[in-house]
């Protein structure tokens, strides 16, 4: 076949762990630390929790095994897939470019939130939080996101890392820096979760996590446990159709990809694991919204025995995850300047990178400078612009696509996508679904789209 011939020339991962755990680094993120634990708190816990895992595996994996199987069969990133899988005289590829531009976009705010979790880090090894009272640390933030000059700084510390981790190659860099910040995320955050589960107090925090009262579960919660299982993965925009390019047809998608889900998942479970009964613990509201990581838990660090150690493992692991979804987001953006340009790897790293310190700088100045910019009204700012484009719109719409395109006879086909995902060995997927697949999903995606628009401007 003609794409096993392109397998030679490609650059490829060098062993299955290392596709597992840098697919799964792109997806775990600042989604998983804190959106999850705080929706979780605001709906109920362990009823909201069950729920999410459902809509997980009906509305998460399906996208999930798409993204991969386009890129395998494809070879090339998301615009490159759809251009060699779409039927002639079809235009599928032109969302590809929509999708990179989404990258970018997810780039140009992402990295400055990446860049928080280095300050943080920094000022929690410096002891900076230890005599400051509640209100202080609440203070310290509001004026750090003031500081410009250092926002900056500590945006431009993370590009810079992604883009070198890049440039060093596909196995030499990323590969092996996934592999190295997923194992150290993982053990960290069991030693965090430990810590948290084993503190006076901390059994009222683990109840409300583990024992459902489905009581509590109201319409609203429900929404945000389907949205929230739709936009862990980042699914829609070609991040996993990348990785998808790099591996062989060893092993089938969809046993690969729950194990991703699996791993995702399991991040965010312990996250809630260790935020619960910590916050339960001090006797802190773990529903307290965006300042949950940069000012409630500091407090709570202050308050534990040894806790700039606490905290300073903490926001070590914050690091990790911020940086490995900036890494695999950022190998993307560099593999779509190869694929379509014919660019080398350090020629793309370059470009790709100065571009995107560039225009992550507006993200920046609109705490400060351009604050005066409030595009949603009051307390909003360019980052809730550029995440609005990204979230609510290019990421449902590029998860609709693929679905359509794998779905249906005027994009790639069911036949087609089956017949990629199903080779190797391991879990088939399940055909009895194709009804869903081809009638059901797209209308929750649908659902989804139009709903976060309404919940947007009203």
């Amino acid at each position: 076949m003609k794409d096993d011939i392109a397998d030679t020339s490609r650059e490829q991962l060098a062993t299955r762990i290392g596709f597992l755990l840098v697919s799964a680094g792109c997806a775990i993120g600042l989604g998983n630390i804190w959106r999850f634990p705080f929706i979780a708190g605001k709906y109920g816990g362990a009823a909201f929790v069950i729920v999410y895992l459902a809509f997980l595996l009906i509305l998460g994996l399906p996208i999930l095994i798409m993204e991969f199987a386009t890129g395998r069969a494809g070879r090339q990133n998301i615009a490159g897939s759809l251009r060699k899988l779409q039927p002639e005289g079809k235009r599928w590829h032109l969302f590809g470019y929509i999708a990179i531009i989404g990258n970018v976009i997810l780039l140009m705010f992402y990295t400055t939130v990446a860049g928080w979790g280095f300050a943080y880090f920094y000022y929690m090894v410096k002891g900076s939080f230890v005599y400051l009272e509640p209100s202080e640390i609440g203070l310290f933030f509001d004026l750090f996101m003031g500081r410009t000059t250092e926002m900056i700084t500590w945006m431009a510390l993370v590009v810079g890392l992604g883009i070198l981790i890049c440039s060093a190659g596909l196995q030499k860099g990323v590969e092996r820096a996934g592999k190295f910040m997923m194992s150290g995320l993982f053990f960290i955050l069991l030693v965090l979760v430990i810590r948290s589960v084993t503190l006076p107090g901390a059994a009222e925090g683990i109840s409300f996590y583990l024992e459902p009262d489905f009581s509590v579960l109201s319409w609203k919660a429900i929404y945000a446990a389907m949205t929230q299982a739709f936009f862990t993965l980042s699914v829609g925009v070609g991040g996993m159709t990348i990785f998808g390019s790099y591996i062989n047809r060893d092993h089938s998608l969809t046993g690969e990809s729950l194990r991703i889900t699996f791993l995702d998942t399991s991040i965010a479970l312990m996250a809630g694991l260790m935020i619960f009964p910590a916050c339960s613990a001090f006797g802190v509201d773990v529903g307290s919204g965006p300042g949950l990581l940069f000012v409630t838990l500091p407090n709570v660090f202050n308050q534990m025995p040894a806790g700039i150690l606490w905290g300073t493992l903490f926001f070590l692991f914050l690091a990790f995850a911020s940086m490995s979804t900036v890494m695999g987001i950022s190998e993307n953006v560099i593999a779509f300047s190869m694929d379509e340009w014919g660019w080398k790897r350090k020629k793309a790293s370059i470009i790709s990178g100065i571009a995107i310190f560039v225009l992550s700088i507006p993200c920046c100045l609109g705490f400060g400078p351009l604050s005066w910019y409030q595009p949603f009204g009051e307390g909003t700012s360019i980052l809730d612009l550029e995440d609005f484009i990204f979230t609510n719109n290019i990421l449902p719409l590029g998860a609709l696509t693929l679905v359509l395109f794998c779905s249906y006879s005027f994009g790639w086909g069911w036949n087609n996508f089956i017949r990629e995902t199903d080779s190797g060995k391991g879990l088939k997927f399940p055909k009895q679904t194709r009804t869903y697949i081809k009638y059901v999903l797209p209308l929750i995606i649908i659902f989804i789209l139009v709903r976060g628009w309404i919940g947007t401007i009203s």
